[in-house]
């Protein structure tokens, strides 16, 4: 139904997501702040849109794909002279609820169409097309908008309306983060009892304290890249939103309020633009301690081939 996709935010996981949109043959047309991030898909056939205006008129769908919900109003507000009843707009950041509901009913009075749908997974599953989509919106919009989002990811959850995936991918988000302390804390006692490295990744992974994070982020970590690609302004940015939501409905998080305590002090001993997983950098610095193994990569890759994008039912 859509043939002409814009794309507006070429990071390192909006730069992966449009190639994927590319390799399936659509007509993309990409912006971004930066025009050098452009360059290879430029190469391999999208076509540069040196303003938001012009991206807009050109196409019918437009994605955005934005470090902070800053960043999203901004754009969003500048394309709305602009927006008419043939346009989607597929939001992909990782954003603020209230500002998401506000930004689509702005859109929504122009008769244009709107669905949220974050992105969760990781860069190398962003890079494969195997991530997974976590979709608010109207079902006949989902509906529409179910080819494009099946060039990009392989698990596709309609959430219900829009908000309520902004709201998950938030938390699944801070989850991730829990998720990176405690590993680092929980390798750094295996390495003061002496446990071999590899022998505690492994022990972990067969075990109930398993996970998502472990399994990938526990690697580049023991390889001591910590590349993640996911930075430090980033993740107080999401544990921020998080805090947020729970003081809206009065939780008492007393964990999201001490997550929060130490992202903030690794920002600031490290830099906005430092990896997520220096936060581990600094418990090994205080441990005088490096957690490294060999055997383990310097950058995670999805080895499995792009698997069919597929609804998850409930």
């Amino acid at each position: 139904m859509y043939k002409k996709i814009g794309f507006i935010g070429l990071g390192n996981v909006g730069s992966k997501v449009a190639n994927n949109i590319l390799k399936q043959g659509y007509n993309l047309h990409v912006h971004d702040l930066n025009k050098n991030l452009s360059k290879e898909l430029i190469s391999k056939g999208a076509i540069w849109c040196n303003s938001i205006e012009r991206l807009i008129k050109n196409t019918s769908v437009f994605i955005t794909c934005l470090p902070s919900p800053k960043s999203v109003k901004k754009v969003i507000t500048e394309t709305l002279p602009f927006i008419d009843k043939k346009h989607l707009w597929i939001e992909m950041s990782t954003t603020d609820e209230e500002d998401m509901k506000s930004l689509s009913k702005k859109l929504l009075e122009k008769k244009a169409e709107v669905i949220e749908a974050p992105i969760t997974g990781g860069q190398h599953r962003a890079e494969s097309g195997n991530i997974a989509i976590l979709v608010g919106g109207e079902r006949d919009s989902f509906n529409r908008a179910f080819p494009i989002l099946s060039c990009i990811g392989h698990e596709i959850l309609h959430c219900g309306e829009i908000g309520k995936a902004s709201t998950l991918k938030v938390v699944t988000n801070y989850l991730a983060s829990i998720n990176l302390l405690a590993i680092g804390e929980a390798l750094m006692v295996c390495k003061k009892y002496d446990i071999n490295l590899k022998t505690a990744f492994e022990g972990i992974k067969i075990s109930s304290g398993n996970s998502f994070v472990h399994e990938t982020e526990s690697q580049v970590i023991l390889n001591g890249s910590y590349d993640v690609g996911f930075t430090m302004d980033l993740v107080c940015k999401d544990v921020g939103l998080f805090d947020k939501l729970a003081k809206k409905y009065k939780i008492p998080a007393e964990v999201s309020t001490l997550m929060n305590f130490i992202f903030q002090r690794g920002r600031k001993m490290y830099g906005d633009r430092a990896l997520s997983t220096s936060i581990v950098k600094m418990l090994e610095e205080a441990c005088k301690e490096e957690l490294r193994s060999e055997g383990f990569p310097s950058y995670l890759e999805d080895k499995e081939a792009k698997k069919d994008g597929k609804e998850i039912l409930i």
